[in-house]
């Protein structure tokens, strides 16, 4: 038996162990083990990690994976099946302490680290001390394993194994905007399963936006019923439900985002008494980043009504499920009050208190119901409001912006545009008139270029973070915004170029030596777990054509 040690220090790691993410250690060998279908998972019975088991299992033989793509061209990598060593019994174990799934606590507050050994006599043994390092576990040991071509049957070439693994980064997120294009219900569960197989433990839904509010909020119907691009296309409270129960088998928190008091033009279409500089056309880029334009009024005690309505009968639905709520709070702007007839200026002055007090009374019905909120960065940097230590500030602009907000003593998710949006480089999607339209070539969107997987690979959340700070780094997001993403390419947008992100906040964008990842090395077990992917129905695109994933190293710089 020959066996070598593999750790995060390695820069290399054995083409038979291809796991996404990396895992903090392991160890590997090259024993052949076979999985018959009659396999035994031994674990007292929990729901959550019964239904996974069972999702474990056809991934193990439904996936029919044959790594083919990732072997010399017309080699023979197949493992002879004339004497075999079966896997037959799995055991899993966990804390006596262990409650369940843990999707209502704050970020750090779960365990989810897991241990797994695989022994060359077949013996699998699976610890961890919660729910959620459970499925992790149960990932990890589904990516070990390929189907045989010939035969069909499924086999490890990499026994004994050893892994101890456990994530960087507690807050590993998408946000997803359901606002300006609209996403089927199976759209987003699909994504859903996606994030858990990639270790991704967060779905943060961007619900309501300037464009349309597909959102349901039965104490405020016609927000939906007027304010969605068609009544057809919203969510009712049973399939934001659904998808947040389909997210806690998962290990998948959802967090519901409503962004305001900016972004919130599509109010009007049902309540136009509430929002101020409602579609100005055609200067509308001077009231807004996006048409249209409107925003909630700052001093009008209707606007308040309205919100008593939202709270009372959204954060409910929201606590069983999560312990945030995102009030959002970017590009609010200032020109819309000078047409707020219960504001009339634009002065940052007159502003600020008001807007202290929008954000003050929306973040106590939040902490009454034993909700922590979000913001995005501009509520403290840009508008400098007192803000309860509890709060999490989403930066989105800057490394500059992260180091800012953990110098004011905040938590903080990062996902800065130059790296982590998903949606840049795909030009414009603003109209140009004829005599404009030079002016603007080869129009490009305002966040080119792609960011594709390197770039996002490439990113340590912690840059430049002072030591003593670094645990005020909850994590941080990959982001989606929907101007020209819909359900026909959302697979292709997300992954796998989310993968990377996965890694980096799973396994950290440096090894234990303080090295960046070697892209040489991670381009092979992102192209695995592509395919991997592809075999479970996710249409994520290619990581590299065929022949450089066949001939390794002939494609490199």
């Amino acid at each position: 038996m020959k066996c070598q040690f593999v750790s995060v220090l390695a820069t290399l790691i054995a083409l038979s162990l291809a796991l996404w993410p990396i895992p903090s250690e392991y160890k590997s060998g090259e024993t052949v083990l076979w999985i018959p279908q009659t396999v035994k998972f031994n674990y007292l019975s929990s729901p959550i990690v019964d239904a996974a088991i069972n999702r474990a299992r056809r991934r193990l033989f439904e996936d029919k994976f044959s790594p083919w793509k990732f072997q010399t061209h017309n080699s023979p990598f197949e493992p002879s099946n004339s004497i075999k060593t079966l896997i037959n019994d799995i055991h899993i174990t966990d804390s006596p302490d262990n409650s369940g799934n843990a999707t209502t606590l704050l970020a750090g507050q779960v365990d989810e680290s897991y241990s797994l050994n695989i022994t060359e006599a077949g013996e699998v043994q699976i610890t961890a001390a919660t729910t959620n390092g459970i499925l992790h576990a149960l990932e990890t040991f589904t990516q070990l394993f390929y189907t045989h071509p010939s035969t069909l049957d499924v086999y490890t070439p990499s026994a004994p194994i050893s892994i101890k693994d456990k994530p960087k980064f507690a807050h590993r997120g998408l946000n997803l905007d359901l606002a300006r294009s609209w996403y089927p219900k199976a759209a987003i569960l699909r994504t859903i399963d996606a994030l858990a197989w990639n270790k991704l433990n967060r779905l943060h839904l961007h619900a309501t936006d300037s464009q349309a509010w597909p959102l349901e909020i039965p104490a405020l119907p016609d927000l939906a019923k007027k304010g969605a691009y068609n009544p057809s296309l919203s969510y009712s409270p049973e399939a934001l439900a659904d998808i947040q129960e389909y997210g806690r088998e998962r290990g998948v928190e959802v967090i519901v985002e409503i962004d305001m008091p900016g972004h919130t033009a599509s109010v009007a279409l049902s309540s136009p008494e509430l929002i101020a500089a409602y579609n100005i056309q055609p200067n509308w880029s001077m009231y807004t980043a996006q048409p249209p334009s409107g925003q909630l009024k700052l001093n009008s005690p209707a606007v308040y009504k309205f919100l008593e309505k939202l709270w009372a009968d959204l954060l409910p639905r929201i606590s069983p499920y999560s312990s945030y709520l995102h009030t959002g709070g970017d590009e609010l702007n200032t020109n819309v009050y000078n047409l707020d007839e219960t504001v009339g200026t634009n002065s940052s002055t007159i502003l600020r208190p008001l807007l202290q007090k929008f954000v003050d009374f929306n973040h106590e019905k939040i902490r009454a119901e034993k909700l922590t909120p979000i913001v995005w960065e501009d509520m403290l940097l840009k508008w400098n409001l007192t803000l309860g230590k509890e709060v999490v500030v989403q930066t989105w602009t800057s490394h500059q912006a992260v180091r800012k907000t953990v110098a004011k003593g905040h938590k903080v998710l990062v996902g800065n545009q130059n790296y982590w949006y998903l949606d840049c480089g795909k030009g414009q999607w603003l109209d140009f008139k004829p005599g404009i339209a030079p002016k603007f070539f080869p129009f490009e969107d305002w966040c080119s270029p792609t960011k594709n997987w390197r770039v996002m690979y490439s990113y340590n959340p912690l840059h430049g973070i002072p030591e003593n700070l670094t645990n005020l780094v909850l994590g941080g997001e990959v982001h989606l915004w929907s101007e020209q993403t819909d359900e026909i390419n959302l697979d292709n947008m997300i992954w796998p170029r989310a993968s990377a992100v996965g890694e980096v906040l799973w396994s950290g964008a440096q090894d234990a030596s303080g090295k960046y990842r070697n892209q040489l090395e991670a381009s092979r077990r992102l192209g695995e777990m592509r395919e991997r992917m592809v075999r479970r129905g996710i249409r994520a695109g290619p990581v590299q054509m065929i022949f450089c994933t066949q001939q390794e190293g002939h494609c490199a710089m």
